[in-house]
């Protein structure tokens, strides 16, 4: 009887360890499904536009432009003068078929941006800013220097010269004010709904001056030709309308200071030339493109 309790204690106590190991095993296995099925799944989110690191976008647009007052040096053989607190506007094209037409586009005060995001939220942008500044005729301006033509120093009257009939000078650059510039600009998403965004920008630019100076001095051959004759800087903010991620309308403004110390102003290379500086102010719109060079799942 004592060996057959014995047996049976044996018994119960194999098939719970056996009943021990099994529920153990099962436990086991739940636990390694339940990590398989509710383990986080880490996937690359598509970037909104304008804020990634690997975009790039492409810009094209149209501006105005307002410049200060500014102070012309001349320089030349038989000359050395300076017209103070001279006044300038620019020169929009009409409202037309040639702001749309590629072969003409050069024509109208144009802009061009192409933008990659080095960080981000942070881009390196090119830009292409062709503006047009035309000295207004119509303004009698401060004279102070020499002119050894009797002819034009006759027109200086009481330290002070006449444009308005443009003998003495016609100034301007119209094909254009270029200033080819870089810049860094950050950029922040102010809204995102399923196919629109709103994002806004700031930033700064510097580059060099490239116009193409149209100048006509004391009855000379007009001066019209590309050169480089200074260097501008810049800040500028914008706001930026994206649709369905890639297409882009942008507004920008832009405020900076230009600074041109080798204008030429006659067919001859030396010595005659004419130095200014001036503050800018532009605004701008614009259509573009963005598109990620990254991909997302």
């Amino acid at each position: 009887m004592l060996k057959m309790k014995s047996l049976l204690v044996s018994g119960l106590m194999m098939s719970g360890f056996l009943f021990g190991q099994t529920k153990e095993k099962d436990t086991l296995g739940e636990r390694t499904l339940d990590d398989v099925f509710t383990a986080p799944v880490k996937k690359m989110e598509k970037p909104l536009p304008l804020s990634k690191k690997g975009q790039v976008f492409a810009f094209f647009g149209w501006n105005r432009g307002a410049f200060s007052n500014s102070d012309i040096h001349f320089t030349g053989n038989g000359y050395d003068f300076q017209l103070n607190n001279v006044s300038a506007r620019d020169r929009p094209t009409k409202l037309g078929i040639v702001y749309i037409d590629p072969s003409w586009f050069t024509v109208v005060q144009y802009n061009f941006r192409a933008g990659y995001f080095i960080k981000d939220n942070l881009a390196l942008v090119l830009g292409i800013d062709h503006m047009k500044y035309v000295m207004n005729q119509n303004q009698t301006v401060d004279f102070s220097g020499t002119i050894s033509d009797s002819k034009y120093a006759a027109m200086v009257q009481n330290g002070q010269v006449n444009l308005s009939d443009e003998q003495f000078l016609t100034f301007e650059h119209t094909d254009g004010l270029n200033y080819e510039n870089v810049g860094l600009e950050k950029y922040k998403n102010l809204v995102h709904k399923k196919n629109v965004d709103l994002v806004w920008s700031y930033g700064a630019g510097l580059g060099f001056m490239f116009p193409k100076s149209n100048v006509k001095l004391f009855g000379n051959e007009r001066s019209d030709r590309f050169h480089v004759a200074g260097m501008g800087t810049d800040l500028r903010s914008s706001l930026n309308l994206v649709f369905w991620n890639h297409w882009m309308i942008r507004a920008e403004a832009k405020a900076g200071y230009i600074n041109m110390w080798d204008i030429k102003t006659t067919l001859n290379n030396k010595p005659d030339k004419a130095r200014q500086d001036f503050v800018f102010g532009q605004v701008l719109a614009g259509i573009g493109y963005t598109f990620n060079t990254k991909k997302y799942n």
